[in-house]
């Protein structure tokens, strides 16, 4: 039971000490010039569209896509 309760403090140790290391460095971070900004929105735009045409094609190249698109029609 002893042993349970360590590992447990232990764990909620680690989480909380990653947690602060993660907040610490957000808050170190500079706003950045608004060129960076614009790269950052853009990297961001781009991955959200990659996702989105992966999840597209994964859902069309199975049987049922197949089905879908011949019952759209």
């Amino acid at each position: 039971m002893v042993r349970l309760l360590l590992a447990l403090v232990a764990m909620a140790l680690v989480l909380a000490w990653s947690v602060a290391v993660l907040v610490r460095r957000d808050r170190r971070r500079s706003p950045g010039s608004p060129e960076a900004r614009w790269i950052e929105a853009r990297a961001t735009r781009g991955l959200r569209e990659s996702r989105r045409q992966a999840h597209a094609y994964q859902h069309f190249n199975d049987i049922d896509g197949v089905r879908a698109l011949r019952d759209r029609d």
